[in-house]
């Protein structure tokens, strides 16, 4: 097998994130980017099936005659998001742009690919999938849905995400739960709306609305064990009232977040109970809709160590230049954003890792942009995790 020259799949590397950024593709319509990546795993030399699950990319390589399969995962869809940045790369589709990075994650996994397929060093099957619709968590399932794991095997599945904050070159995850559900819900309160001059002629639900968005906040304060974590958030409030007409009808929208199912089903028990009590309070209607739209992302124990070995070793070569006992960590505790690669994981074991973005703007701004410098890092990780997972000799 050829050994490939990292500074120069760097520099292809960072092309296709540029290429990818200028192109974004919302959630569904990842058309460009799915024939793009597939067009690229066919140049490697894998097999490559298309339209998984609606705009998904599976790549497979195998090597030697071992028979276990493991996957690697990234991330393909942009954000309904207006990009603010300059550079010569910024996107070419008036309100949607890579606000979160997804062009990063696909060139790594690209890369990783390219290096896999040039150099070996595994025996076994990679599925490299690339996913749809992260972003609103509906392209995982959709994968799933249409025979992913059924139609391309694997006993065990790794992802990553990067972190502006942590610098470039560093990786930590934890055992367990990572990162949380994801509940939506909106309350629909119905009243009589009237002139702002006689409120007590109508039954209006302003009011009633303010009174219940901060009663919800008693639910984690008041209705939840302190020992566990959980997040109740009023996003929006939308009436039809006017300057000088009261509104008859109000709704709050907004997320839940939590680690355990009991913890969800309590939030939204508590959360009907109060939007109930406070309605009749104030003499109008509720209408609570609550639905679930990502399931906590817990860990594999044993499969963390593995991903935090690899980091180390992806780390050690002379050409990375980071000392990996330093820049290779157990992360301190859970967050409570969300990610679709969870749904993954009630499947088969995985490990889901966080890499370092350096100092730029935070995920979903819209001054955000992947740091080129962090490309390299993250396909020599994914390599890494192959290669000690599906060891020659093993």
């Amino acid at each position: 097998m050829a050994r490939l020259d990292l500074e120069a799949l760097h520099r292809e590397m960072t092309a296709w994130r540029r290429d990818l950024h200028a192109h974004p593709e919302f959630g569904f319509e990842e058309k460009r980017t799915a024939a793009f990546v597939a067009g690229k795993l066919r140049e490697f030399g894998l097999d490559v099936a298309e339209g998984i699950g609606g705009t998904g990319v599976v790549g497979t390589l195998t090597r030697g005659s071992g028979n276990r399969a493991i996957a690697l995962r990234a991330d393909m869809d942009a954000l309904r998001i207006a990009e603010q940045g300059t550079q010569a790369w910024r996107s070419q589709t008036p309100g949607t742009m890579h606000a979160c990075g997804h062009d990063g994650h696909t060139s790594m996994l690209l890369g990783a690919a390219k290096l896999l397929a040039s150099e070996g060093g595994f025996d076994g099957t990679v599925r490299f999938i690339f996913q749809p619709a992260e972003e609103w968590g509906k392209g995982a399932l959709a994968m799933l849905d249409d025979g992913l794991l059924e139609r391309f095997p694997f006993e065990e599945i790794f992802g990553l995400h990067n972190m502006p904050g942590l610098p470039v070159g560093h990786f930590e995850t934890r055992s367990g739960p990572v990162m949380s559900a994801e509940d939506n819900f909106e309350i629909v309160l119905k009243g009589l709306g009237g002139h702002a001059a006689r409120p007590h002629a109508g039954q209006e639900t302003l009011v009633a609305a303010c009174a219940l968005v901060v009663n919800l906040q008693t639910i984690v304060s008041r209705r939840l064990s302190p020992a566990d974590i959980g997040v109740v958030s009023v996003t929006e409030l939308i009436t039809d009232g006017t300057r000088n007409a009261l509104p008859g009808l109000a709704r709050i929208l907004g997320d839940c977040r939590s680690f355990r199912p009991e913890v969800s089903a309590a939030i939204e028990k508590e959360m009907r109970r109060i939007a109930e009590g406070t309605a009749q309070a104030y003499n109008v209607a509720a209408e609570v809709t609550y639905t679930r739209e990502f399931v906590p992302l817990i860990n594999d124990a044993p499969l963390v160590d593995e991903a935090l070995a690899a980091a180390r070793t992806a780390l050690a070569d002379d050409a990375v230049g980071i000392a990996a006992a330093d820049a290779v960590r157990v992360a301190a505790e859970p967050m409570t954003a969300s990610e679709d690669f969870a749904r993954f994981l009630t499947h088969v074991p995985g490990c889901f890792v966080f890499m370092g973005n350096g100092d730029t703007a935070p995920l979903h701004n819209p001054a955000y942009d992947f740091n080129d410098q962090a490309l390299l890092h993250g396909a020599r990780y994914h390599a890494a995790v192959v290669r000690r997972r599906l060891a020659v000799g093993d």
